[in-house]
């Protein structure tokens, strides 16, 4: 998976209009559109893409962590912001765009920094103008329930 490296290696306004949110997230799996640069620094990546479904890996480390020594809430948030708004990006049409409203995590438990975890964002419902989706985050090795969290996200006709 390639990794932007500025501004110019992302997909321009225009050129996102030109294919449909499933190609695009499929692209970006693919490699052949970059990575997000915020999963750079945050240590996830894409994992799956399916119609309606998006699923993002990642391992806090100890950068990742509050004074407190534990994974900061903002860590979750972003994963699950990710996998969630993607989700409904796979349903998003060719000349249209979306974003993020608003969303909720529930943090259930810490995160151990060093634990890999799976981020799954399942498309709820997508309409006109606005897509819902939910959000678990668990680990990997044991399937065991970190966080979970919802969104909704407006879509917007360009064309």
């Amino acid at each position: 998976m390639t990794t932007a490296t500025s501004m110019q290696d992302l997909l321009t306004g225009e050129d996102l209009l030109k294919i449909s949110g499933l190609e695009f997230m499929q692209q970006t799996l693919a490699g052949t559109l970059p990575r997000p640069p915020i999963s750079v620094g945050l240590n996830y990546t894409l994992y799956t893409v399916e119609d309606g479904k998006v699923t993002f890996r990642g391992t806090p480390e100890f950068e990742h962590c509050n004074p407190m020594g534990t994974v900061h809430g903002g860590w979750y948030g972003t994963l699950l912001d990710s996998c969630m708004a993607c989700a409904v990006m796979t349903k998003v049409p060719k000349g249209s765009v979306y974003t993020t409203l608003e969303y909720k995590v529930n943090i259930i438990r810490p995160i151990p920094p060093g634990t890999e975890v799976e981020a799954i964002g399942i498309t709820q419902h997508s309409g006109r103008s606005t897509g819902v989706a939910a959000g678990e985050l668990r680990g990997v090795a044991d399937g065991r329930l970190y966080a979970t969290g919802s969104t909704t996200c407006i879509i917007m006709k360009m064309t």
